[in-house]
């Protein structure tokens, strides 16, 4: 049975290989493989709903659908719209992000206009998805009572929260709500959000609270719950939501107020974007990490022998799982993207250069082979766990930054190309560990007790074999 237990491993290795390939294999082969070889097409996945037939890719590298919005108050509605466009840009954001990790660019242009950038949909999605207002709503937890005006999400957990007024049955939304919330103190000084509603909100707001005493009131922005507050007493004109962190009440303070300052979003112009970089980029980006990959599989044979064989193997079986998880998820890629892919393919080989050089030192002390596989990963584990932790804190952190950054005086701007690159990243480290850790480790067990395994100089070009032990006088040879 002891071949059954090192058959399983490699066969749990190699379907998932082959599933990775079936993922990733392009329909148009002849484009990034060598011609004149009758390549298979790719088909993709296709389970009911969930289709992913092609690499999704950035703006500069297939290009896509450019608007210019145009935001203004609608009518009847206080406020200024200077005061909303950063809380209506979050929600166009939101939106896109929604739909996939893409690599928009939404920037604010002049006082009342935003310009959208978004790889790969054709203007009639960007207009479905970027042209209607944003809508904040007032729901009220789910019960047999069915609410005939507007309806909330959260996998019907909620329900618009109506009330009424003239014999109408009138929902409670943000048309209600005045766009000057603030971060106010509770009464007993931690941070709050103080809200003033108007016209028949008032009235609104004291029904719904009124039934909702002690239980849950949500409030949703668009199809994002932005927060649950208990209900502690009956609301009329104004209320507070507590307890709530500083940070939290300062970023729901503007989702109120844009959410609270419906603004009318008008498509003024929209046009195809070209590709920045075309299609001879993506070629020769490809190209060019087949021929690194070569390379470095050349050195891992030529000095680590048999072991540089398997961590090639490894390093395939790392590829292909890591551009699978790109395709599945989706993840946009632009040519920084690709970069990061191939800075990660890197720390995979460090990884494997770490393993087997332990492994040598265990092997020069003379431990058997099996001994030698377990205390090098052991030793090695620590430096490649330090290594990649400081890089996924840094992808982090590049990630966080790009979703928004606000400086003093400057105002708040987006860098989807760091959100991009970090986010290839850092998942390319954790496959990577995974690929070293597991896949090569299950390939260099495999050898145990095989006569390879005593060919030490099979293992690494500069170890030599095991010396002989010597002969006792008398023993038979």
């Amino acid at each position: 049975m002891r071949w059954l237990g090192r058959a399983l491993p490699l066969l749990g290795v190699a379907a998932l290989t082959l599933a990775a390939l079936y993922v990733v294999w392009p329909a148009e082969p002849d484009r990034f493989l060598p011609s004149g070889i009758p390549w298979p097409e790719g088909r993709g996945v296709d389970i009911g709903d969930f289709e992913r037939r092609e690499m999704r890719l950035g703006l500069d590298l297939q290009g896509g659908t450019r608007l210019l919005l145009g935001a203004a108050v609608r009518e009847g509605s206080e406020g200024n719209v200077g005061d909303a466009m950063d809380g209506t840009i979050s929600v166009l954001r939101r939106r896109v992000d929604s739909t996939g990790v893409a690599e928009a660019e939404i920037t604010r242009q002049g006082e009342s206009n935003i310009s959208v950038q978004l790889p790969g949909l054709t203007p009639e999605e960007a207009r479905a998805l970027l042209g209607r207002t944003a809508l904040l709503r007032f729901c009220e937890p789910a019960t047999s009572r069915v609410a005939e005006v507007g309806a909330c999400d959260e996998q019907g957990q909620w329900q618009q929260a109506t009330g009424i007024i003239d014999g109408r049955q009138l929902a409670l939304t943000g048309e209600y709500l005045r766009p000057n919330s603030y971060v106010a103190s509770d009464q007993i000084g931690n941070p709050a959000v103080a809200f003033e509603l108007q016209g028949q909100g008032s009235e609104l707001m004291r029904q719904v609270t009124t039934r909702l005493v002690g239980q849950q009131m949500a409030i949703f922005l668009d199809q994002e719950l932005l927060s649950a507050p208990v209900v502690q007493s009956v609301i009329s004109d104004r209320g507070q939501i507590a307890p709530i962190s500083l940070d939290r009440a300062q970023q729901l303070v503007v989702q109120l107020n844009s959410g609270a300052l419906p603004l009318e979003l008008t498509v003024l112009q929209e046009q195809t974007v070209d590709a920045t970089l075309g299609e001879d980029s993506v070629q020769r980006s490809v190209l060019a990490g087949e021929i690194g990959l070569l390379l470095v599989v050349l050195f891992m044979v030529l000095y680590y022998r048999l072991p540089g064989v398997l961590a090639s193997v490894a390093l395939v079986n790392y590829a292909l799982l890591t551009l699978a998880v790109f395709k599945l998820i989706p993840v946009t890629l632009t040519l920084a993207g690709i970069g990061a892919f191939v800075l990660s393919v890197g720390m995979a080989v460090d990884a494997n250069i770490l393993v087997f050089e332990r492994m040598k030192e265990e092997l020069r002390a003379g431990r058997s082979y099996a001994a030698a596989i377990d205390a090098g990963f052991a030793r090695a584990w620590p430096s490649i766990r330090d290594s990649n932790v400081t890089t996924l804190i840094t992808t982090g952190i590049l990630y966080m930054l790009g979703g928004g950054i606000s400086l003093p005086g400057v105002g708040s701007f987006d860098a989807p190309l760091v959100q991009g690159f970090a986010l290839t990243l850092g998942f390319g480290v954790l496959i990577s560990m995974f690929s070293a850790i597991v896949v090569t480790r299950t390939f260099l067990r495999a050898l145990v007790g095989t006569p390879i395994a005593r060919r030490h100089d099979w293992i690494a070009a500069d170890l030599a074999p095991p010396p002989r032990r010597p002969v006792e006088e008398g023993a038979e040879v």
